[in-house]
């Protein structure tokens, strides 16, 4: 597919995107991940093979796409996420949100229904979710150096086990989730959902998706735990799984 870029607060926003029918599917990175990872080919493959549409986009600070990394919030992210799916889909969709993809993904619907468009979403994806993952998983667990330096520097700086560079958490980036907060209340999402959970991830608890869960209370939703699964999600057994639940949403929101 050929790579698109669409201006949004700025920033060129990279995408690819695949014409099939509906329900289509909208692919919804994690943090300091892109569209070109594993699990967003393999969705995209699988939507080649079937015939539906597929769509990915990079954050900005993220892979193909323009602006500064330390500049990101999930509020900008969200209004990039939006602008993305208004302008390049048409009919129901099925959201697939890996990580912070899915705190993107439960905004992107909060917004989507406050504005009308509710009826767009067709299903819910979550792998590893990790919705106000700065509120609830990070901030208790900083130390007061730690709070210090984002006090003192702006950012806290801490090395990854996915890359080479190190993982950096401005404060922005924590005053900003504060403000996107969705683990606050009740979540209607009005579609069915299926949270993927590994029970062996060391960056989100499995009882995290299952506090998830019970702020999805009044919606069709399954919570698969994988006794053996990481955060990451992308063993070939994982795999399978996940293309296995994205054609059983299919057969089930088409018919």
């Amino acid at each position: 597919m050929d790579l698109e870029h669409i201006g949004v607060a700025g920033d060129s926003i990279a995408v690819r995107r695949r014409e099939g029918r509906a329900p289509g599917l909208v692919w919804l990175g994690g943090y300091r991940s892109d569209m070109l990872g594993t699990k967003a080919q393999a969705l995209d493959e699988w939507a080649g093979r079937t015939g539906h549409a597929c769509l990915r986009h990079d954050y900005s600070g993220h892979g193909e796409s323009g602006g500064r990394f330390e500049d990101g919030t999930i509020s900008l992210w969200l209004e990039q996420s939006l602008a993305v799916f208004r302008r390049f889909t048409s009919g129901p969709q099925i959201f697939v949100g890996s990580s912070m993809g899915a705190w993107i993904a439960l905004r992107m619907i909060q917004e989507l229904r406050k504005a009308g468009e509710g009826e767009r979403i067709a299903g819910l994806i979550l792998l590893a979710p990790a919705p106000d993952f700065t509120v609830e998983l990070m901030e208790p667990q900083l130390t007061e150096a730690q709070r210090r330096e984002i006090e003192e520097k702006g950012y806290l700086s801490e090395p990854s086990e996915y890359s080479p560079e190190p993982n950096i958490y401005t404060k922005g980036l924590f005053e900003d989730g504060r403000r996107n907060r969705v683990l606050d209340g009740l979540i209607e999402t009005g579609c069915p959902v299926h949270i993927l959970q590994g029970m062996n991830d060391p960056d989100v608890p499995y009882t995290h998706a299952e506090k998830l869960l019970r702020h999805l209370p009044v919606c069709d939703v399954t919570l698969s735990l994988i006794r053996d699964g990481d955060h990451r999600l992308s063993r070939p057994q994982d795999i399978d799984l996940i293309l296995r639940s994205v054609e059983g949403m299919t057969r089930q929101v088409a018919g």
